[in-house]
Protein backbone atom coordinates (compact mmCIF):
# COMPACT_ATOMS: atom_id res chain seq x y z
CA UNK A 1 0.00 0.00 0.00
CA UNK A 2 1.44 3.17 -0.93
CA UNK A 3 1.43 6.12 1.31
CA UNK A 4 1.99 9.53 1.20
CA UNK A 5 1.82 12.52 4.45
CA UNK A 6 1.94 16.23 3.61
CA UNK A 7 3.37 18.72 6.00
CA UNK A 8 2.67 22.27 6.66
CA UNK A 9 5.79 24.06 7.48
CA UNK A 10 5.35 26.93 9.92
CA UNK A 11 3.97 25.88 13.19
CA UNK A 12 4.06 22.42 12.01
CA UNK A 13 7.74 21.28 11.28
CA UNK A 14 8.80 24.60 12.01
CA UNK A 15 8.51 26.60 15.47
CA UNK A 16 8.08 30.43 13.93
CA UNK A 17 8.68 33.69 14.90
CA UNK A 18 7.33 36.26 12.97
CA UNK A 19 7.38 39.84 13.40
CA UNK A 20 4.63 42.49 12.32
CA UNK A 21 4.89 46.35 11.72
CA UNK A 22 1.40 48.25 11.71
CA UNK A 23 2.21 50.91 9.06
CA UNK A 24 0.22 53.20 10.27
CA UNK A 25 2.20 53.53 14.02
CA UNK A 26 5.51 51.88 13.01
CA UNK A 27 5.07 49.78 16.14
CA UNK A 28 6.15 45.96 15.51
CA UNK A 29 4.32 43.12 17.59
CA UNK A 30 5.30 39.37 17.79
CA UNK A 31 1.82 37.99 19.63
CA UNK A 32 -0.61 38.67 16.43
CA UNK A 33 -1.09 36.08 13.94
CA UNK A 34 -0.67 37.21 10.34
CA UNK A 35 -3.99 34.87 9.09
CA UNK A 36 -5.82 36.26 12.43
CA UNK A 37 -5.05 39.50 10.86
CA UNK A 38 -6.26 38.81 7.68
CA UNK A 39 -8.93 37.09 8.73
CA UNK A 40 -10.03 39.62 11.16
CA UNK A 41 -10.93 42.11 7.98
CA UNK A 42 -12.84 41.12 4.62
CA UNK A 43 -10.94 42.05 1.77
CA UNK A 44 -7.37 41.76 3.16
CA UNK A 45 -4.61 38.80 1.80
CA UNK A 46 -1.42 37.79 3.01
CA UNK A 47 1.42 38.30 0.36
CA UNK A 48 4.92 36.85 -0.05
CA UNK A 49 7.97 38.37 -1.55
CA UNK A 50 9.41 35.81 -4.18
CA UNK A 51 12.75 36.79 -2.87
CA UNK A 52 15.57 35.72 -0.50
CA UNK A 53 14.73 38.42 2.69
CA UNK A 54 18.54 37.81 3.95
CA UNK A 55 20.49 38.52 0.40
CA UNK A 56 17.66 41.02 -1.27
CA UNK A 57 15.24 42.80 0.29
CA UNK A 58 17.99 43.35 3.71
CA UNK A 59 20.28 45.26 1.20
CA UNK A 60 18.04 46.92 -0.95
CA UNK A 61 17.68 50.91 -0.76
CA UNK A 62 14.99 51.11 2.50
CA UNK A 63 13.95 54.42 1.08
CA UNK A 64 12.29 53.05 -2.39
CA UNK A 65 8.43 52.27 -2.26
CA UNK A 66 7.61 48.41 -2.26
CA UNK A 67 5.98 49.04 -5.93
CA UNK A 68 9.34 50.51 -6.88
CA UNK A 69 11.17 47.32 -5.15
CA UNK A 70 9.30 44.84 -6.97
CA UNK A 71 9.15 46.11 -10.43
CA UNK A 72 12.61 47.05 -10.33
CA UNK A 73 13.94 43.50 -9.37
CA UNK A 74 11.30 41.76 -11.31
CA UNK A 75 10.50 39.60 -8.00
CA UNK A 76 7.46 37.90 -8.21
CA UNK A 77 4.26 37.82 -5.69
CA UNK A 78 2.84 34.75 -3.80
CA UNK A 79 -0.82 35.31 -2.88
CA UNK A 80 0.08 32.95 0.54
CA UNK A 81 -3.65 33.13 2.72
CA UNK A 82 -6.58 35.90 1.74
CA UNK A 83 -10.11 35.87 2.32
CA UNK A 84 -11.34 36.76 -0.91
CA UNK A 85 -11.03 36.07 -4.85
CA UNK A 86 -7.45 38.69 -6.06
CA UNK A 87 -4.92 38.47 -8.55
CA UNK A 88 -1.56 39.48 -8.49
CA UNK A 89 -2.38 42.28 -10.90
CA UNK A 90 -4.94 43.42 -8.86
CA UNK A 91 -2.20 43.54 -5.67
CA UNK A 92 0.33 45.32 -8.36
CA UNK A 93 -2.23 48.19 -9.11
CA UNK A 94 -2.63 49.22 -5.50
CA UNK A 95 0.97 48.85 -4.52
CA UNK A 96 1.67 51.61 -7.21
CA UNK A 97 -0.19 54.59 -5.21
CA UNK A 98 0.58 53.03 -2.12
CA UNK A 99 3.50 54.98 0.30
CA UNK A 100 4.82 51.63 2.15
CA UNK A 101 8.21 51.25 1.54
CA UNK A 102 11.22 48.75 1.72
CA UNK A 103 12.19 50.03 5.42
CA UNK A 104 9.01 48.99 6.40
CA UNK A 105 9.81 45.24 5.53
CA UNK A 106 13.19 45.52 7.01
CA UNK A 107 12.68 46.61 10.24
CA UNK A 108 10.43 43.01 10.45
CA UNK A 109 13.65 41.22 9.52
CA UNK A 110 15.94 42.65 11.49
CA UNK A 111 13.19 42.08 14.70
CA UNK A 112 13.59 38.28 13.83
CA UNK A 113 17.11 38.43 13.23
CA UNK A 114 17.37 40.05 16.62
CA UNK A 115 15.32 37.09 17.91
CA UNK A 116 18.12 34.02 16.18
CA UNK A 117 15.59 32.83 14.01
CA UNK A 118 16.60 31.34 10.31
CA UNK A 119 14.20 33.91 7.77
CA UNK A 120 15.52 31.40 5.32
CA UNK A 121 13.73 28.22 6.31
CA UNK A 122 10.12 29.99 6.72
CA UNK A 123 7.91 32.14 4.95
CA UNK A 124 10.24 35.45 4.55
CA UNK A 125 8.80 38.69 4.58
CA UNK A 126 5.91 40.43 3.04
CA UNK A 127 2.64 42.39 3.50
CA UNK A 128 -0.67 42.62 4.31
CA UNK A 129 -2.85 44.42 1.96
CA UNK A 130 -6.49 45.58 2.26
CA UNK A 131 -8.34 45.41 -0.97
CA UNK A 132 -10.62 47.96 -0.16
CA UNK A 133 -9.05 50.35 1.34
CA UNK A 134 -6.49 49.61 -1.17
CA UNK A 135 -3.07 50.02 1.17
CA UNK A 136 -0.74 47.85 2.70
CA UNK A 137 -1.57 47.81 6.48
CA UNK A 138 1.41 45.74 7.51
CA UNK A 139 4.77 44.45 6.67
CA UNK A 140 6.00 41.07 8.05
CA UNK A 141 8.87 38.30 8.78
CA UNK A 142 8.81 35.17 9.71
CA UNK A 143 11.59 32.89 10.63
CA UNK A 144 11.56 29.56 12.09
CA UNK A 145 13.61 27.09 14.09
CA UNK A 146 13.00 22.86 13.11
CA UNK A 147 11.20 21.78 16.61
CA UNK A 148 13.19 18.92 18.58
CA UNK A 149 12.47 15.55 16.74
CA UNK A 150 11.76 16.60 13.57
CA UNK A 151 14.62 14.89 11.70
CA UNK A 152 13.97 11.70 13.68
CA UNK A 153 10.18 11.97 12.65
CA UNK A 154 10.94 12.28 9.25
CA UNK A 155 13.99 9.42 8.89
CA UNK A 156 11.33 6.78 10.73
CA UNK A 157 8.67 7.78 8.34
CA UNK A 158 10.61 7.19 5.75
CA UNK A 159 11.59 3.96 7.06
CA UNK A 160 7.61 3.11 6.81
CA UNK A 161 7.63 3.52 3.14
CA UNK A 162 5.79 6.65 3.22
CA UNK A 163 6.73 9.79 0.98
CA UNK A 164 7.03 13.00 2.25
CA UNK A 165 5.42 16.34 1.26
CA UNK A 166 5.36 19.91 2.27
CA UNK A 167 2.89 22.05 1.14
CA UNK A 168 3.07 25.68 2.62
CA UNK A 169 2.01 29.67 1.65
CA UNK A 170 5.95 30.02 2.31
CA UNK A 171 8.14 31.07 -0.55
CA UNK A 172 9.43 28.45 -3.16
CA UNK A 173 13.46 29.42 -1.96
CA UNK A 174 12.84 28.43 1.58
CA UNK A 175 10.98 24.98 1.27
CA UNK A 176 14.07 24.06 -0.73
CA UNK A 177 15.96 24.83 1.62
CA UNK A 178 13.71 23.06 4.46
CA UNK A 179 13.67 20.01 2.10
CA UNK A 180 17.93 19.77 1.94
CA UNK A 181 17.68 20.44 5.67
CA UNK A 182 14.99 17.23 6.32
CA UNK A 183 16.33 14.96 3.36
CA UNK A 184 13.54 15.14 1.20
CA UNK A 185 13.23 15.56 -2.51
CA UNK A 186 12.89 19.61 -3.47
CA UNK A 187 10.30 18.76 -5.74
CA UNK A 188 8.19 17.09 -2.98
CA UNK A 189 7.59 20.75 -1.91
CA UNK A 190 5.06 22.77 -2.96
CA UNK A 191 5.07 26.71 -2.15
CA UNK A 192 2.68 29.85 -2.20
CA UNK A 193 -0.31 27.31 -2.16
CA UNK A 194 -3.16 28.72 0.04
CA UNK A 195 -5.85 27.24 1.43
CA UNK A 196 -7.65 25.78 -1.70
CA UNK A 197 -4.51 24.69 -3.33
CA UNK A 198 -3.33 22.60 -0.03
CA UNK A 199 -6.64 20.72 -1.08
CA UNK A 200 -6.18 20.67 -4.19
CA UNK A 201 -2.30 19.00 -3.21
CA UNK A 202 -3.96 16.41 -1.18
CA UNK A 203 -6.66 15.28 -4.13
CA UNK A 204 -4.32 14.78 -6.46
CA UNK A 205 -2.31 12.71 -4.49
CA UNK A 206 -5.26 10.75 -3.44
CA UNK A 207 -4.98 9.80 -7.07
CA UNK A 208 -1.36 8.61 -6.79
CA UNK A 209 -1.48 7.26 -2.87
CA UNK A 210 -3.90 4.77 -1.61
CA UNK A 211 -3.78 6.84 1.70
CA UNK A 212 -2.78 10.51 2.03
CA UNK A 213 -2.37 12.24 5.72
CA UNK A 214 -2.03 15.99 5.90
CA UNK A 215 -0.18 17.30 9.12
CA UNK A 216 -1.06 21.09 9.61
CA UNK A 217 -1.81 23.43 12.65
CA UNK A 218 -3.82 26.65 11.03
CA UNK A 219 -6.91 27.94 9.10
CA UNK A 220 -4.73 27.80 5.58
CA UNK A 221 -4.95 24.18 6.52
CA UNK A 222 -8.21 23.37 6.97
CA UNK A 223 -9.70 22.01 3.68
CA UNK A 224 -6.74 19.77 3.38
CA UNK A 225 -7.59 18.71 6.71
CA UNK A 226 -10.53 17.75 5.35
CA UNK A 227 -9.56 16.11 2.42
CA UNK A 228 -6.92 14.36 3.02
CA UNK A 229 -7.91 10.26 4.13
CA UNK A 230 -6.39 11.34 7.55
CA UNK A 231 -6.12 15.02 8.75
CA UNK A 232 -3.41 14.99 12.03
CA UNK A 233 -3.95 18.82 13.94
CA UNK A 234 -0.47 19.74 15.28
CA UNK A 235 -1.29 22.56 18.65
CA UNK A 236 2.90 22.18 19.23
CA UNK A 237 2.97 26.32 18.78
CA UNK A 238 -0.83 26.96 17.61
CA UNK A 239 -3.75 27.93 19.75
CA UNK A 240 -6.61 25.79 20.32
CA UNK A 241 -8.85 26.43 17.13
CA UNK A 242 -12.63 25.37 17.42
CA UNK A 243 -12.77 25.26 13.55
CA UNK A 244 -9.68 23.47 13.10
CA UNK A 245 -10.56 20.63 15.73
CA UNK A 246 -14.08 19.87 13.94
CA UNK A 247 -11.63 19.65 10.69
CA UNK A 248 -9.10 17.07 11.99
CA UNK A 249 -9.02 13.49 12.84
CA UNK A 250 -6.53 13.36 14.98
CA UNK A 251 -4.67 16.50 17.43
CA UNK A 252 -0.93 15.96 18.75
CA UNK A 253 0.53 18.21 20.66
CA UNK A 254 3.68 17.63 19.74
CA UNK A 255 5.44 16.16 16.39
CA UNK A 256 7.60 13.25 17.73
CA UNK A 257 3.53 11.63 18.89
CA UNK A 258 3.31 11.24 14.86
CA UNK A 259 4.90 8.02 15.35
CA UNK A 260 1.99 6.81 17.14
CA UNK A 261 -0.78 7.67 15.15
CA UNK A 262 -2.09 4.58 12.92
CA UNK A 263 -2.22 5.39 9.36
Amino acid sequence: MRKAIVFDNSGTLTERYRAIKKIETGKICDFVSSLDLVDYKRNRALVVLQTDPASCIINAKPDQTIYKFITRNNIDLGISYSNIDITKEEILNILKNDNSQVKDIQDTIRAVLDKGYDIEICSGSGFIINMETRMVEFTLTAGGKLFPGVLEVISELKKRNMDIYVASGDRKGALEKLAITINIPTSNVLATVDTKGKALVIRKLKKKYDKVMMVGDGLNDILALKEADLGVLTLQQSKVNDRLLEAADVVIYNIKELLDVKF
